[in-house]
Parts: structure tokens; sequence; C-alpha cells
């Protein structure tokens, strides 16, 4: 959860020098050598059944695809706070999805926990006049990586019985890189070419990948091994606590009282919405849900 949370701040550094696509395919890169290396080492590559390549593209083309997209430009206009606030309703948007398309039931203090996480977004984002206290194309595309996570992780449920977790985040952040690869070259590489090195500058990036990418997916999959999905699952509601934390003293991020209150709405609804979480399928969708890229 620490290496989450501070993912939106590695961001914030690293897009003081590089644009968001250059830094969205260089991680993308760097992290699929990591985990081609891991998997080499562990002898655990898998084979991709005909049947399912359809699903990995579409899976690839919500995350980290269109997720990046709206992540990476969303924090450039809002602060690394706010993103890791609104990405953190997720897996209510996902559990909200399930239930829609799939039929699976909620407790009651599961809905409720819904309608809370909503009521602590508002709280947080409106201004007492009604206005909206951050930039509004931020949090549109924020909300677009959200919703974009919601249709990755209903994919997922279709392969997550089938494939081991590392394994399908390889593939997918393979198929990502190719599809950013041409909207790099296209928009980025000329500014990333005429930008100096520094390595300072790449660090954040680097370990964007590594940490994030790589080690936060690898650590949070061994824990729900030894504790089980809903127990783990539960850490998760953490990240925007520790990223408002970590951005206050490395950013500079002020959160005022109503931001502060909001916060823990949120976080107070995110809990209730999975309080004794749902079993089977369902709980180990949202072990991957929006964490994986």
């Amino acid at each position: 959860m620490v290496f989450w949370a501070f993912s939106f701040i590695w961001f914030k550094v690293a897009n003081e020098t590089y644009r968001p696509l250059t830094i969205v395919f260089i991680r993308l890169v760097i992290s699929v050598i990591l985990l081609n290396i891991f998997i080499s080492l562990s002898r655990s590559r898998i084979r991709i059944k005909r049947e399912d390549r359809k699903l990995f593209i579409l899976l690839a083309v919500f995350e980290p695809f269109f997720y990046f997209l709206g992540e990476s430009f969303g924090l450039t206009y809002v602060n690394a706070t706010t993103g890791s606030v609104i990405i953190s309703t997720i897996p209510v948007f996902a559990a909200t999805g399930a239930w829609v398309l799939f039929g699976e039931k909620l407790k009651p203090v599961n809905y409720t926990g819904i309608i809370v996480s909503f009521i602590g977004i508002l709280v947080f984002l409106l201004n007492r006049d009604g206005s909206l206290s951050f930039n509004i194309r931020g949090i549109l595309l924020m909300t677009f990586a959200v919703f974009s996570a919601v249709g990755y992780n209903l994919t997922l449920s279709r392969l997550v019985g089938s494939y081991d977790p590392i394994s399908i985040v390889n593939i997918q952040n393979m198929i990502g890189a190719l599809l950013f690869l041409p909207l790099f070259l296209i928009s980025d590489l000329d500014h990333f070419i005429s930008t100096p090195f520094q390595a300072k500058a790449l660090m954040p990036v680097a370990k964007l990948a590594v940490f994030a990418s790589c080690g936060a997916f690898i650590l949070f999959a061994y824990a729900v091994r030894q504790m089980g999905v809903t127990k783990a699952n539960v850490f998760t509601n953490c990240i925007p606590l520790f990223t408002a934390v970590f951005s206050f003293f490395i950013l500079g991020d002020i959160l005022t009282l109503q931001n502060i209150s909001g916060m823990a709405i949120v976080i107070t609804g995110l809990f209730m919405s999975q309080y004794n979480g749902r079993s089977g399928k369902s709980g180990e969708v949202k072990v991957l849900t929006g964490k994986t890229a």
C-alpha cells in the first residue's frame, strides 16, 4: 500500500521533466523486463489459449492503456492526494458493475458504504457554494481511469481462474507497451530526445516500474495467499491516507479540514462497501482491480 501510495507522488515528480506518455511508456517497458526476468527465473511462463487472446487484448486496452491515459493526464491537473482519493473508489464501482452485470448480491452495509463513498467524494471536491474546488478536467480524466479499471476488472473475471496473476499482469503490460509505443513515437519522442539526460529525473519513473508496477503487486498477491482476499483487500483503503501524508511532506500539498473530512468519509464508505465482502470469484477479481499497472 505504501508503494502504491508513493506512485502518485513519483508521477508528479517525474512529470516535472517528462510528459505523461513518456512516463507511462518507460514505466511499462521496465516493468515488462523485470516481470519477464521473474517469470523466467521461477519457470512459470504460460501459454495463452486461443479463445482467450481477445480477452487479453481487451484487458490491456482497459488497463494499462485507457487507465493510464486517464490517470497520467489527470494527475497533471489535480494533486496526488485528490487523484488517490478518486482512484480509491474503484472497488466501489467494480462492486456496482458486478452487481449490475453479473447479479452479484451485496449486503445492506455494502450498499450503504457505496452511498457513503459518493457523499465523501462530494464533500472532498465541492465548495460550500457547490462549485468544484479542483480542476474539472482533471476530475473527469481520473474518473475515466476509474471506469477503465472497472472494465478491466470485469474482463479479468473471465481470466483470473485460468492464469496466475503475475502472468496476467506481464501479458497485459506487454500489450499495453505496444499500444503506447505509436503514441510515444508520435507525441513525445522528440521531447524525450531533446530533454537532457538526468538520472535524477528518471529515478521516479524507475521507482514507478520497480515498486508500483512490480513489487507492490507481487507483495500484495503473496499477502492474499496468506491472509485471504477480504482481509488483504481492506488495506487498499489506506492508500489515500498514505498519499496525503507523503504529499504533505514531499510535495508540500495542503489539505483543508473539508478535504480531510471528505477523505475520512470516503474511506469509511470503502470499508463499509467491502465489509464481510463477497466470496468466490468476485473476491478474486477485486484483488487485481486498479492495482496491477
